[in-house]
């Protein structure tokens, strides 16, 4: 991953930020200091892992408001709650919405520290798959509509003989075809294909539209 870990601090309280900015700088964290969520939603999430600490409360839409929105369009960021006025219906909305954690002013440094390093390596992880499944998108792309037609049928443990049957075509012709469905896809094995199948969600109905 080439781009360094940032750490997003949203929060209303100038001291607040000020203060986290000082703890995870000092720890080495790159962080990008925030007032308010629409500063966030203008500028994105960074290309590499990231970790976001919002403050519950804020002007406008609270954070909780916001980390279902993020969830409901799909964007992905690991979410730490700060708050000074938490309560345990609060944390358990929080948590069951995805965040890492859920933390009630004033909390230890290090819980934070802790916090911030699980978020990140979770962040890393989803990027890597995210890479991953791009990669094998691009390979699925250079599949012709025949091969992916067979490529749905292979999956699913259909020998070629029996592929030649259902759509009608020769047993050699179908030989060739997914020949080159793994060489294009790049996969070791049958099991090796199904498997991308499967995180590409891949499916023979799919394959004919």
């Amino acid at each position: 991953m080439s781009a360094l870990p940032t750490i997003i601090i949203v929060d209303d309280d100038p001291g607040i930020r000020e203060s986290l900015e000082s703890l995870l700088r000092s720890v080495g964290h790159q962080v990008n200091t925030l007032a308010s969520l629409p500063e966030f939603v203008k500028e994105g999430r960074p290309e590499g892992p990231s970790c976001l600490v919002l403050d519950v409360r804020l002007p406008g839409r609270s954070g909780l408001d916001f980390q279902r929105e993020l969830s409901a369009a799909n964007i992905h960021i690991p979410i730490i709650f700060i708050t000074g006025y938490g309560d345990i219906p609060m944390s358990v909305q929080a948590i069951k919405g995805g965040a890492i954690e859920f933390l009630t002013k004033p909390f230890r440094d290090q819980d934070l520290l802790d916090a911030i390093q699980l978020g990140l390596a979770r962040d890393r992880a989803w990027l890597e798959n995210e890479k991953m499944i791009a990669a094998l998108r691009a390979r699925f792309e250079t599949l012709t509509p025949r091969e992916r037609e067979i490529m749905a049928l292979v999956v699913t443990g259909r020998i070629n003989k029996q592929i030649a049957r259902d759509i009608g075509i020769s047993e050699i012709t179908v030989k060739v075809h997914r020949g080159q469905v793994m060489r294009k896809m790049k996969a070791a094995s049958l099991p090796d294909l199904a498997r991308m199948a499967d995180k590409l969600n891949f499916t023979g109905e799919k394959s004919q539209r």
